[in-house]
């Protein structure tokens, strides 16, 4: 619970931990852009090592360190990246790329959540030369999706080889890797070793109040600490943040696996709840996702009934209803959710 009420519209809502709260007060600071902030530099050292990279970047947002990361690989304006249909730099990052970086993107229809990678290698362009079309400049996609699956590390070896063989690079959103990563059974750095950069999240079920590390090799993260000024993410007394984002990667990762057993509680839970229909075979991490089936509210009505009783939810997306657990939702919480599902009229 978080305020008084049950929120389970993303993992995004949670709050900072009693430790992290003092930690950001005890952190010591300095001024980032200058490179003499102790707590930002050691979050980036323990990230770079986490992921086995060079080096790490501390971004205020995800958005931010995924567009500063396609804005350092695409070299020219017009430059092509490539990437699924249905991912976050696409869907919810307002065309920054285009805004940004000036690149085009060429989006490939996901099938069960992955780039068919015949289709990836027909969308290379093949010849640099020929004037009338644009450059490949990258091939990116996401793990886990914001749609709750999870690329296998067979899947992300078969695109990492796919882009070393025309020589491209290979970014990660990697938003909610460590989700990925329990839910395969696997340590990140098994993954992040089929990636040139993955983008962190430390405030997507970490519960970091802030901010994000985008990881690569050196001479990249240097360019790209360039390209995030120019975004306006150079930051001064930054370790405030980045001491909750230490906590995140050294405490918070291990937890994640009981989010998912909540998630596939919750999913249990709402089968039992006539009316809806549980997609219950894309629950592999914190994610719920149905459909209202002769249920006696609709959305919008289910979002104002439950708000009533202290629990906030969003509406349907696109016809899909989703409930994220997270560390602030225990299966408690979950049995109150339901009962109230089932109450309604």
């Amino acid at each position: 619970m978080i305020n008084g009420k049950i929120d389970l519209r993303s993992d995004t809502v949670t709050v900072p931990t009693d430790e992290m709260r003092q930690a950001m007060f005890r952190a010591v600071v300095g001024d980032d852009v200058y490179g003499d902030d102790a707590t930002v530099n050691e979050l980036e050292r323990l990230a770079a090592q986490r992921f086995g990279k060079e080096a790490a970047l501390f971004m205020p947002t995800g958005t931010m360190s995924n567009q500063t990361a396609v804005f350092t690989w695409v070299k020219n304006r017009g430059d092509e990246v490539i990437l699924p249909d249905n991912c976050h730099v696409v869907v919810h990052e307002a065309g920054a790329a285009a805004i940004l970086a000036g690149a085009q993107l060429r989006t490939v229809q996901n099938v069960a959540g992955e780039m068919p990678l015949n289709i990836v290698e027909h969308y290379i362009r093949k010849d640099p030369t020929d004037i009338h079309q644009p450059s490949t400049a990258l091939i990116t996609y996401e793990n886990a999706d914001s749609d709750g699956q999870v690329r296998s590390v067979e899947y992300m070896k078969s695109v990492w080889e796919l882009a070393k063989k025309y020589n491209l690079p290979v970014h990660i959103d990697g938003a909610r890797i460590f989700n990925a990563a329990a839910f395969l059974g696997v340590d990140v750095m098994q993954m992040a070793q089929y990636a040139d950069s993955i983008s962190v999240c430390l405030s997507k079920g970490l519960c970091a109040p802030v901010g994000s590390v985008l990881v690569g090799p050196k001479a990249f993260i240097d360019l790209a600490r360039r390209k995030r000024k120019i975004l306006g993410g150079g930051m001064r007394q930054a370790g405030i943040l980045a001491a909750a984002g230490i906590i995140a990667l050294n405490n918070m990762t291990d937890r994640l696996q009981q989010d998912h057993d909540n998630a596939a509680y919750m999913a249990r839970r709402l089968g039992e709840v006539k009316g809806l229909e549980v997609y219950r075979e894309r629950q592999q991490i914190n994610m719920v996702f149905f459909k209202l089936k002769d249920y006696p509210l609709d959305s919008a009505a289910l979002v104002k009934y439950m708000a009533e009783h202290n629990v906030i939810i969003n509406g349907e997306d696109n016809g899909m209803m989703r409930f994220v657990s997270h560390a602030y939702v225990s299966r408690e919480e979950i049995d109150t959710v339901i009962d109230l599902m089932k109450q309604a009229q």
